[in-house]
């Protein structure tokens, strides 16, 4: 599938989405929403399931809603609401209007709670978290009932407002679902349904004092607003029993849960709370630091909302958890890139190259294309004069063989410019080298011979005059297997360059925009460091394709 293929994947969950559709299941409609937890920012992995979730129901004339899991007062924050919304929007999502909150329905949470109580199907009890964990049991062992299991309706009724009312302490009490303790799936086993939280909610305040667990609200949530398919990752398979008996405990509508595998990304990790811990440890920069798997980091790196689209849609949608390689995300980023990234040049290490015969004080224009994928994209002037700046790497004094660039007596080809022959070296008193003398043969103005004569190598330069000076940061991956196979912090994974030099057209870049640096790989101007005066550039990946590499393998072995 291409990038602007709009043919939908097929996977098992529009598979069943479909034949539910068809049977006429909640009257034909399709709903379905997006939970995320404000306690974060939203990653890649969030991406998947929100494209999965908007996706289906674009496909099917229905509408998903973005609604906000905020049970959890002590670990959310707005901050995390608007950078999850302003993600959404960049990466082309619509929920038509605004957000929603489980925090919306608190009061009706309480009373489907009290319901439960009145029906007999739930108790206050008084055992701490660590007790609630030791009677619960193990997968071989049943669980033991809790002593405040068979307290009165009405005792539980008064109890359950006086949480509400804020008498006790954290932790206090819960009020638990009277379910089975000897139940096969611990979830089963009188979960907690409600805790004493006397934190104040970033929407609510501190009008509560006790917040339903994500069990008890999710599934109500859904049925309030008339989910029809609420989609989850593979880790609620295990709950789907519980969502299912409180609606019908509560005899309510009940939407149906699928669920389906999270993503796993080779040389990142995912968990929001060691995420939290790098920020935190400034072990990076911040949530949108550019090595971050977060939407925003990715954002500020360079990648495109429809590189990330089209990304989530080739790994398609598993029921087992399994794990993508990185290499494939980065691949839809050039794929994208090497679309719509007009092309410059920019010399990363630079060594000066002096053109002993070119006059002293000219400069020329020569014509270079933006876009061989594009024509419509033009050509660009770029200015050429006697005093150049060259990649150090592609000067040898010593050439090992195929090295076909420049050295001592070699002639190359400066791209869209003069065949130029290094005839001299200059080096310090440490014996480094500091600059080339070379002579340029002015009938190969555009890069061709009229006598015929070919060369091996062609290389990028920018003129020393003319050129900007830049700060350039070259990422790996944060994270690298450590030798125990965990992952492990990449020391490498941030390498910054100072003294670089970027051609002039690049004086009026803006964030929004790509380039391609020739040679060297997809870059965009940093959204928060970088200045007019002192430019800042980010390489979003380079042009080495290992994902190629990858399926070439995959496809030797399949045969």
């Amino acid at each position: 599938m291409t990038i602007t293929d709009p043919t939908p994947p097929s996977d098992f969950i529009r598979d069943a989405v479909a034949v539910d559709t068809a049977a006429g299941r909640f009257g034909g409609r399709v709903a379905t929403r997006f939970p995320p937890e404000p306690n974060g920012y939203m990653h890649i992995g969030h991406a998947k399931a929100a494209h999965l979730n908007f996706g289906i129901a674009a496909e099917n004339g229905g509408h998903c809603n973005l609604r906000f899991d905020d049970t959890n007062p002590t670990k959310e924050d707005v901050e995390y609401v608007r950078a999850f919304e302003e993600d959404l929007r960049w990466l082309g999502f619509d929920w038509g209007g605004e957000a929603l909150y489980s925090s919306d329905y608190f009061e009706t949470l309480y009373g489907y709670a009290a319901r439960l109580i009145e029906k007999g199907l739930a108790y206050v009890c008084d055992l701490s978290q660590e007790q609630v964990r030791e009677y619960r049991g193990t997968l071989t062992e049943p669980g033991r009932d809790s002593p405040y299991r068979n307290r009165t309706v009405a005792e539980n009724l008064d109890l359950f407002e006086r949480m509400r009312a804020g008498e006790f302490e954290d932790g206090a009490r819960s009020l638990r679902a009277k379910i089975d303790m000897s139940s096969g799936n611990l979830n089963m086993r009188d979960p907690v349904i409600y805790r004493i939280l006397n934190a104040e909610h970033h929407r609510t305040g501190d009008a509560w004092r006790i917040y339903p667990t994500y069990d008890f609200a999710h599934g109500q949530s859904d049925s309030i607003e008339g989910v029809t398919h609420s989609l989850c990752s593979i880790e609620f398979e295990d709950h789907r029993p519980l969502y299912d008996w409180l609606l019908e405990a509560l005899e309510i509508y009940a939407p149906r849960q699928i669920e389906f595998a999270r993503l796993n990304l080779t040389n990142t990790m995912m968990s929001k709370r060691m995420l939290l811990e790098l920020v935190e440890e400034g072990v990076v920069s911040g949530w949108d630091d550019p090595r971050m798997p977060t939407i925003s980091g990715m954002r500020r790196r360079g990648y495109t909302a429809e590189a990330i689209r089209t990304f989530c849609d080739r790994i398609g949608i598993a029921r087992r958890t399994n794990t993508v390689e990185m290499a494939m995300l980065e691949h839809c980023l050039r794929e994208d890139l090497n679309r719509r990234a007009n092309r410059v040049m920019g010399v990363l290490r630079p060594l000066k190259v002096v053109i002993e015969n070119y006059p002293e004080g000219q400069v020329e224009e020569l014509e270079a294309v933006n876009n061989p994928e594009d024509p419509s994209a033009g050509v660009r002037p770029v200015p050429f004069s006697r005093e150049l700046y060259v990649e150090r790497d592609d000067f040898r004094e010593d050439p090992p063989r195929r090295f076909h660039r420049l050295a001592p007596g070699r002639e190359v080809r400066l791209r869209y410019g003069y065949f130029i022959t290094c005839v001299g070296v200059v080096k310090n008193d440490a014996g480094e080298v500091v600059e080339l003398r070379c002579r340029y043969d002015p009938a190969t103005r555009g890069g061709q011979a009229p006598d015929g004569r070919r060369v091996r190598g062609t290389i990028h330069w920018v003129s020393a005059d003319r050129s900007l000076p830049a700060e350039v940061r070259v990422y790996d991956h944060l994270f690298t297997e450590g030798e125990d196979g965990e992952p492990a912090l990449n020391p490498r994974s941030l390498e910054v360059l100072t003294g670089c030099r970027v051609e002039p057209s690049l004086a009026g870049a803006t964030a929004s925009e790509r380039f391609q640096f020739e040679r060297l790989g997809y870059f965009c101007l940093d959204s928060r460091d970088s200045r007019p005066d002192a430019p800042v550039f980010n390489q979003a990946v380079s042009l080495r394709d290992t994902w190629a590499k990858i399926e070439k393998a995959n496809r030797a072995r399949r045969t």
